[in-house]
């Protein structure tokens, strides 16, 4: 977890720089849609790596794909803690039932 708390707050900072010194920021400075569109990418290049590439680069692709998420949750204002926070609720409940609670 050590690491994708340093990683958030590596994400924060380099929101605001110059989008010469940094993809981050070069990503932010697409806007919103882009960022999204990104993680898209990222999911499936993650879901193909799984399917039929070998293990590094699931590896590889997972790792791009954690890095675009945190991107994303810090332009929606969404702190890691409180996705954390969330995975902590659900634990030990079924994911079934878990998933039929927010059918109702």
């Amino acid at each position: 977890m050590d690491t994708l708390t340093r990683l958030e707050a590596t994400i924060a900072k380099r929101l605001t720089a110059s989008p010469d010194e940094s993809y981050v920021a070069r990503l932010n400075s697409k806007g919103l849609a882009e960022i999204a569109q990104k993680v898209g990418e990222e999911a499936v290049e993650t879901v193909i790596a799984a399917m039929s590439g070998p293990r590094e680069e699931l590896i590889s692709e997972s790792a791009d794909l954690l890095m675009h998420l945190l991107v994303l949750l810090q332009k929606k204002g969404v702190a890691l803690d409180e996705v954390m926070a969330e995975l902590d609720r659900r634990e030990g409940v079924s994911g079934l039932d878990e998933k039929a609670s927010r059918s109702a």
